[in-house]
C-alpha cells in the first residue's frame, strides 16, 4: 500500500476531526503518476469525514503528482509552500485546500491526531 493510500485510509478510519466541525465541502485529490490518474474524494460534512475513491465534483480540486501526494502523506514536504512553488495546483476553494493540509503530518512519520498540539493553529 503506497504511503498515499494510507493516509486516505486512515481519515476513512478516523472519520471525524472536531478541528473541521465548522467545515462542510468537498476536496478531490487528482494525483497523477505518469499516465494514470487516481482520484480520491475526501467529503467533509461538520467534521464528519468521508473517503471514497472517485471522479466526482467537487468544491475543490487538488491536483498533485503521485510523488509529490506520497511525500505529503510522509509529512516530509508542506503543502502550502509546494502550492507556492506551482507543484499542486487548486481549482475552487483554496481557503478549504489550505485547511486540509491540517491533516497531513508536519514530521516525517507522525500523524496530525499523533501530536497533542495538533489541534491548536500554528
Amino acid at each position: 500500500m503506497s504511503e498515499t493510500s494510507a493516509f486516505f485510509e486512515r481519515l476513512t478510519v478516523a472519520g471525524q476531526d472536531p478541528r473541521f466541525s465548522k467545515v462542510c465541502g468537498s476536496v478531490r485529490f487528482d494525483i497523477r503518476d505518469d499516465g494514470n490518474l487516481e482520484q480520491w474524494l475526501l467529503d467533509i460534512d461538520h467534521g464528519r469525514m468521508r473517503v471514497t475513491r472517485s471522479d466526482a465534483p467537487a468544491t475543490t480540486v487538488i491536483q498533485v503528482s503521485a510523488q509529490l501526494a506520497e511525500a505529503m502523506a510522509r509529512g516530509e514536504v508542506n503543502g502550502l509552500a509546494a502550492i507556492t512553488r506551482g507543484e499542486i495546483m487548486v481549482d475552487g476553494d483554496l481557503a478549504l485546500a489550505l485547511r486540509i493540509g491540517r491533516l497531513f503530518p508536519r514530521e516525517p512519520g507522525r500523524l496530525q491526531g499523533d501530536d497533542p498540539d495538533s489541534g491548536r493553529d500554528r
